[in-house]
């Protein structure tokens, strides 16, 4: 989801092709991700909780002074509906 609430789709590939699988989210995929003036970037983890940024995506998003939650699908949508921060999922 993006600031405004609209809702993208995951540009997978970019990370797929850095990281070989789109489990780890890559800095390339994050920069997509990432919008100006974002607080917090809150991701599920998936099924089985599998999913992960990379260092390079932590440290991109850390230069851009940006939070960042890895939770369960479930948490995801509690900790998006009781934000009041800037936040991109």
């Amino acid at each position: 989801m993006r600031l405004d609430g609209s809702i993208q789709k995951r540009k997978k590939k970019l990370s797929k092709m850095v990281c070989g699988t789109s489990h780890t989210i890559s800095r390339e995929e994050v920069r997509f991700i990432y919008e100006k003036g974002s607080e917090l970037l809150i991701s599920g983890t998936g099924y089985y909780g599998h999913v992960e940024l990379s260092d390079g995506a932590m440290r991109y998003l850390k230069k851009h002074g940006c939070r960042v939650k890895l939770q369960a699908a479930p948490a995801v949508i509690h900790t998006w509906n009781s934000a009041g921060e800037k936040v991109i999922a």
